[in-house]
């Protein structure tokens, strides 16, 4: 893998443009046509190097410039030159660049790759260009296969700046071992009325992204959000404003009144509600690497509405990537804080496994399916490099902001704050129907938060898996507030409910092993950003049903 390019400092020192990075041509400049992978049509997850099949490069062999990112390495772009000389705004004719000998084993490849209609990826100025490799047809019952061997470009420019490009694939040959096959190509430039920030408008689908689907799937989650909260409501104006009179009633009575009575519900574990979790290091963690993804999700969110992340190669996993990195500090904080308002003592060991846990788990499925793409030589494998790089942002960059903020939550937020003190025997809990249980309630209070997300969920995991472009980064944002909304109301209804059973516990190969693998990562993540939000809207009514009522 090439290393990190410095060429833009270079350019800025001896005073040329860097067209790809500032996207502005003179004219004759230098345009370079990077080719990137090739890999089935009807399996996009499925990519190899454009020159892993034995296609020939053009004849220049130096370019002025060259640049991959970091988020480029990890989703498995590789860019290499293709050797063709392009200048801005000068036509080219059709003009050879290079000639293969078409041997057994490059034959064979060949046939392989037009069998399984593979396609090629191409960037020009950073506009993705895709081509088919060959063709088959059917010919007295043998089918015969071809290869495109010319290439014609077609590019649109307004001013100074490249706003469109198209590829026409012609002259088909027949794939016979001994031939010799030339390939060709022709660039012609069009005067164009495209707007440079409107050019990536063309790869866009709005016919997929049907936006009545989305606003009904948002009158859904609102109309959902709305019975809610006027069920959180009456659970905090009728039902508790009820239990309240009634325990206030029970306080009138002598001991022996109340000792004889029949007492129940939520206040009868007011001495365990508050009790540290059973696993009070690895609860914390979660926590706070709940509150850092909350972050980074809302951050990155807002970001791609504001910049449009997605005409950028790459940008929207750096931006994800620096944004997680820099929040590190929310991690520790809140994590720290409430691990030690548990009365935990390895803080160092809590703040470590604050820092680690996603990061590891995220590297650790990313390199489990590394292996089985480096063994199918597949583009997605990540380089050696690429591998050091993350492990010296985990060690260099996050390790020690976490420790910045657990230090400071440690000791601004650490001191206990209860509203009651907690028993030092823990309080047997009675026996409840099946439905009351805990396992039930989670199963059951995972359904509504679903159903608000499930549509928008459906358009992120096609736009992911089947390659278009994610743009309606205005209606994830207001998924998001609903998620968040709908989380609160109901992890405040079952802890009602729970507490009202006087139960005080809270309980929180290639192409199949890559599906899987960041599915799981993207469930895991969804499930920590959820229950974070679901334990501070719990914690918030906890505290307020137990300050308000007299605790003896």
């Amino acid at each position: 893998m090439r290393t990190l390019s410095v060429v833009l400092t270079v350019c800025l020192l001896i005073g040329v443009n860097c067209d790809e990075h500032t996207h502005i041509y003179e004219d004759n400049e230098e345009v370079v046509l990077w080719m990137n992978t090739v890999g089935p049509y009807h399996n996009r997850q499925e990519t190899y190097a454009y020159f892993s099949l034995p296609f020939c490069a053009g004849t220049k062999e130096t370019i002025s410039h060259y640049h991959e990112t970091l988020s480029e390495a990890l989703q498995g772009v590789e860019l290499e030159f293709s050797g063709l000389e392009i200048e801005f705004k000068a036509d080219i004719s059709t003009t050879p660049y290079c000639e293969i000998q078409l041997t057994e084993e490059k034959q064979k490849a060949f046939t392989y790759a037009v069998k399984n209609h593979y396609w090629y990826q191409m960037y020009l100025d950073d506009l993705p260009v895709w081509g088919i490799v060959g063709e088959m047809e059917e010919g007295d019952g043998t089918p015969s296969y071809y290869i495109w061997t010319h290439k014609k470009f077609d590019i649109g420019y307004n001013t100074k700046q490249i706003v469109d490009v198209n590829l026409t694939s012609e002259n088909k040959v027949k794939l016979t071992v001994g031939a010799k096959i030339p390939f060709t190509y022709e660039v012609n430039w069009k005067k164009s009325n495209v707007k440079f920030e409107d050019r990536f408008d063309k790869y866009l689908d709005p016919n997929f992204f049907q936006h009545r689907i989305h606003w009904f799937s948002i009158f859904n989650s609102f109309m959902m959000v709305i019975f809610l909260v006027g069920l959180v409501s009456m659970i905090l104006m009728r039902t508790l404003r009820k239990d309240y009179a009634r325990y206030s009633k029970d306080e009138e009575l002598d001991d022996m009144e109340r000792d004889l009575g029949d007492e129940y519900g939520w206040k009868q574990v007011h001495g365990d509600v508050f009790r540290p979790a059973s696993h009070s290091m690895l609860f914390s963690a979660m926590v706070g690497a709940g509150y850092q993804v909350t972050v980074v999700v809302l951050s990155v969110i807002i970001f791609a509405i504001l910049g449009e992340l997605y005409t950028e190669r790459g940008s929207m996993l750096s931006t994800a990537i620096f944004v997680y990195a820099a929040t590190s500090p929310v991690n520790g904080y809140f994590g720290g804080s409430l691990y030690a308002r548990m009365g935990g003592k390895i803080w160092i060991r809590q703040m470590l496994l604050s820092a680690f846990m996603l990061p590891a788990l995220v590297c650790g499925t990313a390199f489990f399916i590394n292996f089985i793409a480096i063994y199918y030589h597949a583009s997605r494998a990540i380089p050696f490099g690429t591998m050091v790089a993350v492990t010296c942002i985990c060690i260099f960059v996050i390790l020690p902001l976490t420790l910045v903020g657990t230090v400071l939550g440690r000791n601004l937020a650490g001191q206990p704050d209860f509203p009651c003190r907690i028993n030092a025997v823990p309080r047997p809990i009675p026996e409840k129907k099946w439905f009351m249980e805990p396992a039930v309630i989670v199963v059951l209070g995972g359904v509504l938060p679903f159903g608000s997300i499930f549509i928008e969920m459906y358009f992120i995991f096609t736009s992911f898996w089947a390659y278009k472009i994610y743009y309606v980064y205005g209606f994830m944002l207001l998924v998001f507030i609903i998620l968040m909304i709908v989380t609160v109301c109901v992890t405040i209804v079952c802890t009602y409910f729970l507490l009202n059973a006087e139960d005080y516990r809270m309980y929180g190969l290639f192409q199949t092993a890559f599906y899987f693998g960041y599915m799981a990562l993207f469930s895991l993540a969804l499930g920590v950003m959820c229950g974070t939000v679901g334990y501070i809207g719990t914690s918030v009514f906890v505290r307020k049903i137990y300050s308000t009522v007299k605790i003896d």
